[in-house]
């Protein structure tokens, strides 16, 4: 894993930049060498995140801490001398705080297990639920039994996450699996955590209920307790498990996008995006997710800023509220700026954790624009391979790829991400400075270079 930036590597890039000087970027290739420099030397992504998961914490969508973070994030934009800064308020319908989560084995061998309930999850009754469970190794062998199979009883799927398979995970088990225990009697559902560790640490993360279902108590057991269950099952024919939670419905509440504009100095009506959400999970401190690429796009952003001469296109930063719970930020973006959509020129999202970034990815538009060659040369001299694959950008921003704004994927190592994300473990302690560091020199290189090339990314062009 590559998990430095380098300083040869920044030397590579000052050579690369003198080589394509002959193509007349020499002053644009150059400013962004010395960015992508300030990027590493500064670590300022670094004291960001640092600021934002120290004085605010985590950020529950739609709580008096994300509008908090959302307060913080203004203020430190003004600091930093943005144009123009703004916040944009939407609703969400499912306000929801987590409250007392307990479980344990009552028979055959009575032991505590480590939960959290999934957002979104309803209370069990008051004093909680005990009953036998069914445990199931895969989420199709739930799937396979009949209506009424499970009456009475506690649903249990202790299906593994596969490293790089989160999507193929969390929608079948982790959002639909409540209900589809419910069609089939359950009263409860538990599920092994959407993780990759073996920490005895749960992973919560929202499900969702189909309408007309039944709606039932729904919860992530850590991998520990949920290959302890599997053992027991193998041993015993009845396991019996008391479980109890107490999260609240608070109806609907409100979420903001926090945006911030550095306007172009040549062509201010185009947009170059930089996305991440400010909101997080409850358990830790939101700084995997996704304080790391809040400080990210605000320090590459920042290192623009600070520029004698503003960028030729305006740069756009958007900190998404309300992404855990559903996109809703994201979303709302699309809806609100629809008839502006036209002039963003390219958007991009940092929301997988720390990086460093490995694989630059092209979602919608062109290729082959000769601009994009330029990037791409640039970012392999910061340790980013070209790929292949079509880039849907990022969770806040693939609403806007759907309708046709060109997006990118800076794609960052995971190995350790799904370890730490929706746990009590997300904490700045776990960012690597030479990691973000590198991040954020990708990212303020793409940004600028986006900002002052040719920029015809779009297919039609």
């Amino acid at each position: 894993m590559p998990n430095s930036i380098f300083k040869p590597g920044i030397l590579c890039l000052i050579t690369l930049f003198l080589a394509l000087s002959s193509k007349g970027n020499e002053n644009t290739l150059e400013i962004a060498s010395e960015l992508a420099q300030q990027a590493v030397e500064s670590s300022l992504a670094l004291k960001i995140a640092t600021d934002l998961t120290t004085d605010i914490g985590p950020r529950l969508y739609g709580s008096e801490s994300e509008k908090r973070a959302v307060e913080w994030a203004r203020a430190r934009f003004e600091e930093y001398g943005f144009d123009n800064i703004w916040s944009e308020p939407f609703p969400v319908d499912r306000g929801w705080e987590r409250g007392l989560e307990t479980a344990s084995i009552t028979h055959p061998a009575p032991q505590n297990l480590v939960i959290t309930a999934l957002g979104g999850s309803v209370p069990t009754p008051e004093g909680g639920i005990e009953a036998e469970v069914v445990v199931f190794r895969t989420i199709q062998a739930l799937l396979d039994q009949p209506e009424g199979s499970l009456d009475g009883k506690i649903a249990v799927v202790t299906q593994a996450m596969e490293i790089g398979g989160y999507g193929r995970f969390s929608g079948p088990i982790r959002q639909n699996g409540p209900s589809e225990a419910a069609k089939r009697g359950a009263i409860a559902y538990l599920m092994r955590s959407a993780g990759t560790d073996n920490d005895r640490m749960a992973h919560t993360g929202v499900t969702s209920y189909q309408p007309g279902v039944r709606r039932i108590p729904a919860a992530a057991l850590s991998v520990p307790d949920a290959q302890q269950i599997d053992r027991l099952a193998n041993r015993h024919k009845s396991i019996r498990i008391k479980l109890l939670l107490t999260p609240k419905e608070l109806g609907t509440v409100t979420s903001h996008n926090l945006i911030a504009e550095i306007t172009g100095s040549q062509k201010p009506d185009e947009v170059i995006l930089l996305g991440a959400h400010i909101d997080s999970w409850d358990l830790g401190t939101g700084a995997i997710d996704d304080g790391a690429g809040v400080g990210v796009v605000m320090a590459a952003s920042k290192l623009i800023r600070d520029l004698p001469n503003p960028p030729k296109r305006t740069i756009r930063v958007v900190l998404f509220g309300a992404e855990e719970i559903g996109i809703y930020g994201g979303n709302y973006y699309v809806e609100k700026h629809r008839d502006e959509l036209s002039k963003h020129i390219i958007a991009v999202e940092a929301d997988a954790g720390q990086g460093p970034v490995h694989t630059f990815n092209i979602g919608i538009g062109n290729p082959l624009d000769p601009s994009l060659s330029i990037i791409r040369k640039a970012l392999e001299s910061l340790g980013v391979k070209a790929g292949r694959a079509k880039s849907r950008g990022g969770p806040d921003i693939a609403p806007m790829s759907n309708v046709g704004v060109p997006v990118v994927g800076l794609d960052m190592f995971t190995g350790d991400y799904f370890d730490l994300h929706h746990t009590a473990n997300d904490t700045i302690d776990k960012i690597v400075p030479e990691r973000i560091n590198q991040s954020a020199a990708v990212y303020v290189t793409f940004a600028y270079l986006a900002s002052e090339l040719g920029g015809y990314y779009r297919a039609e062009n």
